[in-house]
């Protein structure tokens, strides 16, 4: 009967010590609202094809581009 006891305490002290650490424990916030941004619009380069935020490609007239090499390569060549 000794045995029995000391085993029900012992698993009564364990169950009680992993619920209080489950309960302090910082609860992850459920559902949290991301930050979303609002869809930009989206342009072609003309020299390679890559889709880019309109914000930051480089335009020329009414053509697009992604990085400067592509624009001074489109430049060269239609001179």
């Amino acid at each position: 009967m000794g045995l029995f006891r000391l085993l029900f305490w012992l698993a009564l002290i364990i169950a009680v010590v992993w619920l209080c650490r489950r309960l302090l424990q910082a609860k992850p916030k459920k559902r949290q609202k991301k930050h979303l941004t609002k869809p930009q619009p989206m342009v072609r380069c003309v020299h390679c094809g890559v889709h880019i935020p309109q914000e930051k490609a480089l335009p020329h007239g009414e053509r697009w581009f992604c990085c400067q090499d592509h624009l001074q390569k489109s430049l060269n060549s239609e001179r």
